[in-house]
C-alpha cells in the first residue's frame, strides 16, 4: 500500500518473534556486530546524526543532536534510559515493539549506550503493561546468557548492563525529568531544565533518554546506513512512524508508514476502511491526547512533523484517534479535561489549580448550569497556563483540546448552554 515502510515492526508477524531465537534468525544482533566491529563510539553517533532521525516521543528533537550534548572526559558515569512509559491516551505503538520484538530495542539500546560511552542502560515501563514487561525482561535474561549484555559484549570490550524497571501508573513519570526521579525512587515530580538530563541526569550524571521507537529505529539506520534512512520520508521528518489508529475507524491499528507520503486521510480511508457503519467524519486527534483536534476539511495534509505543525496541531505520539458525526465535541474535550486534571502532580500553581479548574467548567456544560461566559473563561484559563508557565508541558497539552474545541466547535458549547447536550451524552462517574 502507499507509503507503507516498515523498519520497527518488520519482524512482528513471525511466530514467537519476541524470542532470541526467531529474532536472530531475521537480523537481530547483525546491527550491534557491525558497529562493535567496525566504528568507534563517536562513528555511531555521526551516523544517527546524518540520518536526521527525530525522536518519536513527542518533541521531535533530533536523536543524533540530543546524545552529542553529553559531555566527555568527566569522572561521573554516562546512562541510557528508554522511557517506555506509553501513558497518553490512545497511544499504544510502543507497546507491540515490547512485546513483539524486545530484542529490537535492547539492540537500539545498547547502540546509544555504545555511541554514548554508556555502560549502564535502564528501561522504564509503564507499570499497567503486565506483558510487555514480562516479554522484556525475559528478552534482557536471554541477551545477558547469549553474550549480547554483560562484560565484554561480542568480545569487543564494550560493557554494558541494562536493568528494567516498572512504573507505578504516573502518566508524568513519561515526562523525561519525572521519569528520572521515578527511576532514582523518588515521587515523580519533573524537573527544572537547565541542566538538561544530556548534562545532569540519572543519579546526577549525564543521561540520553530516547522513548521505544527510537531507540528501536537505530540498528536499521546502523545496519542500512544514514543514506538510505535519511533518503525516506521527507526533508527534517526521515524514515517511518508507527501510527496507532483508533476511534471511529472500521479497522483500528497500527500502521508503520513512510513520513511525508501519506495524508491523515488517506490513511483513515485507505489504510483504515473509512469510518464505521459509513458514518461522516467529524474530528480527528491526531496526535495523542494532548494535540488539537483537527475537522474533517483539515485532513488532507502529510503526516509528517512540520505539515502537522503549520496545520495547527503536533504529530506528539503519533496515536490517531477518529471521531464520527454522532461524536459530542464538548464530551470529548470533557474526558481529555478529567484525564490531566487527575494526571497533574500538583508541582506548578497554573497546572493543579488550571486543569482542575478546567474540568470543573467541562462538567457544567456537560450535567447544566454552565452560561456563555463560561467559554470565555475556559479560554482565559488555558491562557494562563500555557506558554512554558509551568516545569513541563503537561498544562500546555491540557490546553490544546480545549482550545481547538472551543475555536473550532463554540457552537456545539453554545447549544450546551441553550438546551443542554444534542447528543445525550452522560459524564462516566469515576471514584475520585
Amino acid at each position: 500500500m502507499k507509503g507503507e515502510l516498515r523498519i520497527t515492526t518488520a519482524r512482528v508477524d513471525h511466530p514467537r518473534s519476541f524470542t532470541l531465537e526467531v529474532a536472530t534468525q531475521h537480523g537481530a544482533y547483525s546491527a550491534l556486530r557491525k558497529a562493535l566491529k567496525e566504528y568507534k563510539p563517536d562513528e555511531v553517533m555521526e551516523v544517527v546524526k546524518k540520518s536526521g532521525l527525530r525522536g518519536r516521543g513527542g518533541a521531535g528533537f533530533f536523536a543524533g543532536m540530543k546524545w552529542g550534548f553529553v559531555p566527555k572526559n568527566i569522572p561521573k558515569p554516562r546512562y541510557v534510559v528508554c522511557n517506555a512509559d506509553e501513558g497518553e491516551p490512545g497511544t499504544f505503538k510502543d507497546r507491540i515493539i515490547l512485546e513483539r520484538d524486545p530484542h529490537l530495542l535492547i539492540e537500539g539500546i545498547l547502540l546509544a549506550a555504545y555511541a554514548v560511552e554508556s555502560h549502564q542502560a535502564y528501561i522504564y515501563i509503564r507499570g499497567e503493561y503486565a506483558l510487555p514487561i514480562q516479554r522484556v525482561s525475559e528478552a534482557v535474561e536471554e541477551a545477558y546468557r547469549a553474550g549480547y549484555l554483560g562484560k565484554n559484549i561480542l568480545g569487543s570490550g564494550f560493557d554494558c548492563d541494562l536493568g528494567v524497571y516498572a512504573g507505578a501508573g504516573a502518566y508524568i513519570c513519561g515526562e523525561e525529568t519525572g521519569l528520572l526521579d521515578s527511576l532514582e525512587g523518588k515521587r515523580g515530580h519533573p524537573r527544572l531544565k537547565p541542566p538538561f538530563p544530556a548534562v545532569v541526569g540519572l543519579y546526577g550524571g549525564p543521561t540520553v533518554i530516547n522513548n521505544v521507537e527510537t531507540l528501536s529505529t537505530i540498528p536499521a539506520i546502523v545496519e542500512k546506513g544514514a543514506d538510505w534512512f535519511a533518503s525516506t520520508g521527507v526533508n527534517n521528518s526521515t524514515g517511518s512512524r508507527i501510527f496507532g489508529v483508533s476511534g471511529h475507524v472500521k479497522k483500528p491499528g497500527l500502521y508503520e508508514i513512510e513520513m511525508g507520503k501519506v495524508t491523515y486521510r488517506e490513511l483513515i480511508y485507505d489504510y483504515c476502511g473509512g469510518i464505521r457503519n459509513d458514518r461522516k467524519l467529524k474530528a480527528v486527534i491526531p496526535g495523542g491526547a494532548s494535540t488539537s483536534f483537527l475537522t474533517e476539511d483539515e485532513l488532507d495534509v502529510p503526516m509528517d512533523f512540520d505539515s502537522i505543525q503549520k496545520a495547527g496541531s503536533m504529530m506528539g505520539s503519533s496515536a490517531v484517534t477518529v471521531l464520527d458525526e454522532t461524536t459530542c465535541i464538548v464530551h470529548a474535550a470533557l474526558i481529555l479535561s478529567r484525564f490531566f486534571a487527575h494526571e497533574s502532580c500538583g508541582q506548578c500553581t497554573p497546572c493543579r489549580e488550571g486543569t482542575h479548574w478546567i474540568y470543573g467548567i467541562m462538567e457544567r456544560f456537560e450535567k447544566g448550569g454552565a452560561k456563555k461566559e463560561d467559554i470565555d473563561l475556559l479560554e482565559d484559563i488555558c491562557s494562563q497556563m500555557g506558554g512554558g508557565r509551568t516545569i513541563c508541558a503537561l498544562a500546555d497539552g491540557a490546553i490544546n483540546p480545549i482550545l481547538s474545541s472551543i475555536h473550532k466547535f463554540r457552537d456545539e458549547y453554545e447549544a450546551h448552554v441553550e438546551k443542554g447536550c444534542p447528543y445525550g451524552g452522560k459524564l462516566c462517574e469515576v471514584p475520585w
